[in-house]
């Protein structure tokens, strides 16, 4: 099948604005408040011209519970600062318990491992995980505010321990344990937690792998810390910590405590150019709303509703597989290596957990395509209704594979969102077409535009993803960042004043489809997971042979996992060089400090670093000159303290 970008693969039939929830709420809205839209476009005009009565109606078409009275949706308006549901107290753990009150005998959570046998819990089993861990977490000191931290897996556990913070008004954020001791420390050290819930180990794939040693690195970095817990994952114990067992031996009720819209949910981490990682504090106000509009409307989750998306609890998709939940879905849990034994893991997964909607990363489908994988036919994957992608841009070639393999049973959606607002910007919905190699449209609630650099809306060309309007789910704040929010403002708002900036480079067409292209900044994005070139330049730049680096990462518009390029500036005496066993020990400092994901594919030695005059590394003006910008477009030599290098640097990126 041959396609051209933006030719239209798949248009909903003429039941499904009857069958889905985005229909159905649309039908509610025209009857309860009078709003006529006769498609998508229109319904996205409306929901961000009027943001107080859209954010409104998700409230109360989804029946979201204060336990004061619900004032105005908005109080300030202005970004950043915008304020929403003053007034109003609410709990992210108590929308889960009133989703799944009187369906206690449904499937709430199937856990997929290759550490352990397949388990499942009920809603009822669930909710009374939630209270065991709830009560130990009472019993370790944990109060309203407090910090708890988890180094785990996607386990039910991790799940569960998360709407017990949550439900005590306490403050949630994850790490997988694949990331080293300095990842770790660097995120959860900002935070001062008084709890870490840990595992003792894993297996990826047939590697068995024990994390003990990180564990105690991390417990001693963080001395804020006072009760660690252990779950026997790979049967070994953890020394000093509380086992698992003992530690949820209490049955108990949960009472989940009011909180502020804005009360702090859970912090994720967006790892920039310079610095510690940012801890992107979220409310719980906020990502309900989030669960509601676009897990129901976008995702057609519900009661009766599954999804599996595979994802660590790094990434901010595994907070938005949790908040499934909050719809009355079901979800799958899935921990270790996706592509082991082979590529057809996840659909055997699939086959085996039923899904209805099911998520996927572009690299795995242009392997898969690459492949000539059959999935439909080698598989029961019947229960699909829905297939999602996203963390990368997808090429055309990868919609037409899926289109291939499931027609229009279940169309592929992809999506581009991101930490910053844990939630998708531009999406699919199940009442608008899919178009080869393009987003279908822009998400509800989301006034999102292509800027140049003059601050211009652009149609055709890239610009850059914006915002003009608040969302709810916008950060709360920067932890840490709180007398004058200077972080968050210069992170997102000093591009354009009064326009939150995402960092990506982005081109609409003018019926609102889109096609994100990469990063427009410096961070770099792995698999859909953004990491920070300080992170990198922190653990090589300690090694002695190192005098000095610079990383960029070269996507791949195939949608791959693009190259990671490492330059580094070596102390040799003899020449700059970069011999094997160097090149094996950054590879192993990065690997065993940071995770897999920050080990470069590419090092190259170098005379030196480019940077301007104020000693700033030049990593984007590099980056788009190996993808073929012109120098004199992007760079001044003018403006650079070391003009001298530019030259050594491309030619030894090029030859590499």
């Amino acid at each position: 099948m041959t396609v051209t970008d933006g030719e239209v693969l798949y248009r909903p039939g003429p039941d499904v604005r009857r069958t889905s929830r985005i229909g159905r709420y649309m039908d509610w809205l025209a009857t309860e408040r009078g709003i006529e839209a006769e498609d998508y476009a229109a319904l996205w005009r409306w929901s961000v011209a009027d943001i107080d009565a859209f954010w409104r109606s998700i409230w109360d078409y989804f029946g979201a519970r204060s336990t004061t009275p619900v004032g105005p949706t908005l109080g300030r308006r202005e970004m950043p600062g915008a304020e929403w549901f003053p007034g109003t107290r609410l709990n992210y753990a108590g929308e889960f318990l009133r989703a799944v009150d009187g369906r206690e005998d449904d499937v709430a959570v199937i856990g997929v491992s290759q550490t352990r046998d397949t388990v499942t819990y009920t809603n009822a089993g669930l909710v009374d995980l939630i209270g065991r861990i709830r009560a130990g977490l009472v019993r370790s000191g944990v109060q309203h505010g407090d910090r708890v931290v988890a180094y785990m897996p996607n386990l039910p556990e991790t799940v569960a321990a998360f709407l017990a913070t949550a439900s005590l008004g306490a403050i949630w954020a994850s790490a997988a344990p694949e990331f080293g001791p300095q990842a770790v420390i660097d995120r959860f050290g900002q935070l001062e937690p008084t709890v870490l819930l840990t595992v003792d180990g894993y297996r990826y794939g047939d590697r068995d792998i024990d994390v003990r040693e990180r564990v105690a690195a991390v417990r001693a970095a963080i001395p804020s810390l006072r009760h660690t817990v252990a779950l026997p994952y790979n049967g070994r114990v953890v020394d000093g910590a509380e086992p698992w067992e003992e530690f949820t031996r209490e049955a108990t009720a949960i009472d989940a405590v009011p909180v502020a819209f804005d009360h702090p949910l859970c912090v994720l981490f967006s790892s920039g150019t310079t610095g510690l990682p940012k801890a992107i504090v979220h409310g719980h106000g906020g990502i309900t709303l989030e669960a509601y509009k676009n897990h129901a409307l976008s995702w057609d989750l519900g009661p009766g509703s599954r999804l599996m998306w595979f994802t660590t609890t790094a990434w901010m998709m595994w907070n938005a597989l949790v908040s499934a939940l909050l719809t009355g879905a079901s979800i799958v849990c899935i921990d270790g290596n996706p592509m082991a034994p082979d590529l057809d893991t996840q659909w055997r997964i699939a086959e085996q957990t039923r899904p209805t909607m099911m998520g996927l990363g572009p690299a795995f489908i242009m392997n898969c395509a690459k492949q000539g994988s059959t999935p439909a036919k080698d598989y029961d994957l019947s229960s699909l209704r829905l297939l999602a992608a996203a963390g990368s841009p997808l090429p055309a070639e990868g919609f037409v594979w899926a289109h291939e393999q499931f027609g229009d049973r279940a169309p592929l959606y992809v999506g581009s969102g991101g930490t910053d607002v844990c939630t998708g910007l531009l999406q699919g919905y199940p009442i608008v077409p899919v178009y080869a190699g393009e987003i279908s449209a822009k998400c509800l609630g989301v006034a999102a535009y292509a800027f140049d650099e003059r601050g211009n809306s652009v149609v055709g060309e890239l610009g850059e993803l914006v915002i003009t309007e608040p969302m709810p789910s916008m950060p709360v704040r920067f932890w840490g960042d709180d007398a004058d929010m200077s972080r968050y403002r210069a992170t997102y708002f000093e591009h354009y004043p009064g326009v939150m900036r995402f960092g990506d480079w982005v081109r609409f067409t003018d019926h609102d489809t889109s096609v994100v292209t990469g990063r427009s900044d410096a961070t770099l994005n792995r698999g859909g997971v953004r990491i920070g070139t300080a992170e990198i330049y922190r653990i090589v730049e300690q090694l002695p042979e190192i005098a000095d680096s610079l990383v960029v990462h070269l996507e791949d518009p195939s949608g791959g996992m693009g190259e990671l390029v490492l330059l580094v500036q070596t102390d040799h005496a003899d020449g700059h060089r970069v011999d094997d066993e160097l090149a094996r020990t950054i590879r192993t400092a990065l690997r065993d400090d940071l995770s897999p994901r920050h080990v470069p594919d590419t090092i190259v030695a170098v005379a030196g670093v480019p940077r301007n005059l104020t000693g700033k590394k030049l990593e984007l003006p590099v980056k788009k000159i190996l993808q073929g910008a012109d120098i004199a477009t992007v760079v001044s030599r003018q403006a650079m303290a070391n003009p001298d290098v530019l030259d050594d640097c491309l030619a030894a990126v090029q030859g590499r």
